[in-house]
């Protein structure tokens, strides 16, 4: 999947999380059901033993009462494709090579 349509799901999911914190009375209860998708999501969208850190992080800040703020995709995508690009281009380069 392209890096841009991986940052625009990034986004999507992170405005997800944050639409709980905006929703009075409604917003903790729908971190139960929000916090396991967000952690599988982040799996998908984010490969091998990073998106598994992040999965980790993301369902415990999602879990937590008033972290919802913390937007988990974006910083991740950050992590992925401006502070350490050359990992994940060489793992891209090695799943299309075969």
């Amino acid at each position: 999947m392209n890096k841009y349509k991986i940052l625009a799901l990034s986004l999507l999911f992170d405005s997800l999380g944050f639409v709980s914190f905006f929703i009075p009375g409604i917003g903790e209860f729908s971190d139960v059901v929000w916090a396991p998708l967000s952690a599988y999501l982040m799996t998908r969208l984010y490969k091998g033993k990073g998106g598994k850190v992040a999965a980790a992080i993301s369902f415990v800040e999602e879990a937590l009462p008033f972290m919802d703020v913390v937007p988990t995709f974006s910083i991740m995508w950050l992590y992925t494709y401006v502070v350490n690009p050359k990992k994940s281009i060489t793992k891209a380069k090695k799943k299309h090579s075969n």
